[in-house]
């Protein structure tokens, strides 16, 4: 008799391809089934920071689904913006395009375009536990066009500190190494080994 050993299942509490690809490929080294979202859940993210959002996305989507969930809230902080885009990173504008142009609009003239993007990572049970939850950030600035065709979002216009190519000029394993979803699953990367078990 043949018995199927299917691997557990992590839910990605987002509907942006690009992220989900981005967290399959992190994971690929872990024996698990990685799963986008389902259409239809929305998720009100009505928290000040970011762990605060990666929470209560985390929570809802493993409540939604009924597995073991991890949701990530990121966005870009500019120091001549007060922060901003900050949390509202995704909503900035309708599309990546009109995001990056606002920004750029935003910054014409100024000379201090110093940058980070941040990622907070959270796993939550079903019954709404909190498994893990770490943070990361890659420093950077913002330049003057966008530059490169990979990756998504405000990738094009963050130059990472000190290699002096953006994020959509880089490969997927370079990316991974220096961005801030790449260093937030390094930490990441123990407390997930120990939890798999009861998976």
């Amino acid at each position: 008799m043949n018995i199927e050993n299917k691997s557990p299942i992590l839910i990605i509490a987002s509907t942006n391809q690009g992220k989900v690809n981005e967290f399959k490929s992190l994971l690929e080294d872990f024996p698990l089934e990685v799963i986008m979202q389902p259409d239809g859940l929305i998720v009100n993210e009505t928290g000040k920071t970011f762990l605060e959002n990666a929470r209560i996305k985390a929570k809802a989507t493993s409540k939604y689904t009924g597995k073991n969930c991890l949701a990530d809230d990121s966005g870009l902080c500019i120091a001549s913006l007060d922060g901003a885009p900050g949390i509202n990173s995704a909503r900035y504008a309708n599309t990546d395009h009109e995001r990056i142009q606002r920004v750029l609009k935003e910054l014409s003239g100024v000379q201090d375009r110093k940058a980070y993007f941040i990622s907070a990572l959270c796993i939550s049970s079903p019954d709404g536990e909190i498994l893990i939850e770490v943070q990361g950030k890659c420093e950077g600035v913002i330049t003057n066009t966008p530059r490169g065709e990979k990756g998504f979002g405000y990738d094009p216009i963050f130059e990472v500190i000190p290699t002096g190519k953006t994020f959509a000029e880089m490969g997927e394993v370079k990316k991974q190494k220096l961005g801030h979803r790449g260093k937030a699953f390094e930490l990441l990367k123990p407390s997930l080994t120990n939890i798999l078990a009861n998976f």
